[in-house]
C-alpha cells in the first residue's frame, strides 16, 4: 500500500516560498501543500489562486488550528522563525523551517524543548544538504580521491539596497551572514565531516542598515582550514571548491543549483595547472526544493532520516555565532553550543 501524500500548511506569502520552495513542495509525489496563511486574508488568497492551493487562512493562528495539516513550512523571517515553529509544534505540527533556524542559541534550546515536548519532527530548510551534487561532493572527499581534505574556500554575493527588504534589517536578522554565510558553513561542515573548533573574521557593516554587508571569515577544522567571503552588495556571484593533498574538487554553482539544467563538479587530479587532469559530472536536472520536501517527508513517515536536525541546527548555529563574536573582537573564537 502506497503512503498516502503528506499535507503542508505554509505560514506568510513571500516571494522566495511562492517562486521557490512551494514549488518544490507541489513536484514532490509524497506531499500536497493544502493550505496557506497570511495576516492579510486577501493575500493568502491571491497566493492560494495563483498556486493551486485548496485553503487560505487570514492568520496563522486559523492554520497551526487546521486538523488536515500534517506538516508547517515557516518561511517567515529570520526573528518570526522560533516562535512560530514552536506554535507549530504545540499544535502537532512537523515542521520544517527556513534557515537560519534562530537567531539565538538560547531560542534554538527552547526549540528542542519544544520539539521533544510535542515529539513531533522539526527540520532547518538546507536545502543543499540534499541535493546529489553535495552528497557526491562529500562522497568523493570522504574516498580519498583527492587525499586529505586539508582546505576549502567558497565566495556567495549578491546586490541588494532595498532598505525595505528584510535582508537589510538588523533589528530581525538581516545581513550577509545570516542570508547566504550560512550556506559555506553548512557544506564545510558536512564535507569535512567534522565541526570547526575556532574561527575568526572581519565583517564590514552598511552605514544606513547596519546590516554586515561584507563578510569573511575563516574557520579551524581539526584536519585542516576553510575561508569564505560572502556580500549582500557586490556582483552576483557563488563557488565552492576542496582542496586535498592529491586533488580538488570544484562546485560550479554550489548554492543556486538550477532547476533547468544538470548541475556539475569539477574534480582536479593535481597532474598540472592547465586543466588536462580535471575532470566533470554532472546530475540529472531537478528542483532541489523537491528533493528536500521529499528527504523530509520521508523522515516524517519514519522512513530515513531527517536532513538536518535540530541537534545539526546548534552546531551550526554555534559557528555562526562564533563568527559575530570574532568580528567583535579581533579575535580567534572557540567554537563551542554550550555558549548561550
Amino acid at each position: 500500500m502506497k503512503n498516502p501524500r503528506l499535507r503542508w500548511g505554509v505560514l506568510g506569502v513571500s516571494k522566495f516560498a511562492m517562486n521557490k520552495c512551494i514549488p518544490g513542495i507541489q513536484g514532490s509525489a509524497l506531499c500536497e501543500v493544502t493550505a496557506i496563511a497570511s495576516r492579510d486574508l486577501a493575500k493568502a488568497r491571491e497566493a492560494a489562486a495563483k498556486l493551486g492551493i485548496a485553503t487560505a487562512y487570514g492568520s496563522y493562528e486559523e492554520l497551526l488550528a487546521d486538523p488536515n495539516i500534517d506538516i508547517i513550512y515557516n518561511p517567515l523571517p529570520n526573528h518570526l522563525h522560533v516562535p512560530w515553529s514552536i506554535a507549530a509544534a504545540r499544535a502537532g505540527k512537523h515542521v520544517l523551517c527556513e534557515k537560519p533556524l534562530a537567531l539565538s542559541l538560547a531560542d534554538l534550546r527552547a526549540l528542542i524543548a519544544a520539539r521533544d515536548a510535542a515529539g513531533v519532527i522539526i527540520g532547518e530548510a538546507f536545502m543543499v544538504r540534499t541535493h546529489p551534487q553535495w552528497l557526491r561532493t562529500r562522497e568523493i572527499a570522504a574516498s580519498g580521491r583527492i587525499g586529505e581534505l586539508r582546505a576549502a574556500t567558497g565566495f556567495f554575493s549578491y546586490t541588494n539596497v532595498d532598505p525595505l527588504n528584510i535582508r537589510n534589517r538588523a533589528d530581525i536578522g538581516g545581513g550577509a551572514l545570516w542570508d547566504i554565510g550560512c550556506y559555506p558553513v553548512t557544506t564545510s561542515r558536512l564535507v569535512f565531516g567534522a565541526e570547526p573548533t575556532r574561527v575568526a573574521a572581519t565583517i564590514e557593516r552598511d552605514p544606513a542598515f547596519g546590516t554586515d554587508r561584507l563578510s569573511s571569515f575563516l574557520l579551524e577544522f581539526p584536519q585542516g582550514h576553510a575561508a569564505f567571503t560572502c556580500s549582500t552588495q557586490l556582483v552576483p556571484y557563488q563557488r565552492m571548491q576542496f582542496l586535498g593533498t592529491k586533488g580538488r574538487i570544484d562546485v560550479e554553482i554550489p548554492f543556486n543549483a538550477p532547476p533547468d539544467r544538470p548541475a556539475r563538479i569539477f574534480i582536479d587530479d593535481g597532474g598540472e595547472l592547465f586543466g588536462s587532469g580535471i575532470t566533470s559530472e554532472s546530475f540529472a536536472t531537478g528542483d532541489q526544493y523537491t528533493w528536500q520536501a521529499d528527504a523530509f517527508a520521508r523522515a516524517v513517515l519514519g522512513e530515513g532520516p531527517v536532513p538536518v536536525p535540530l541537534e545539526d541546527s546548534l552546531k551550526q548555529l554555534a559557528v555562526l555565532s562564533a563568527i559575530f563574536t570574532a568580528a567583535e573582537s579581533g579575535r580567534w573564537e572557540r567554537v563551542s553550543s554550550s555558549h548561550v
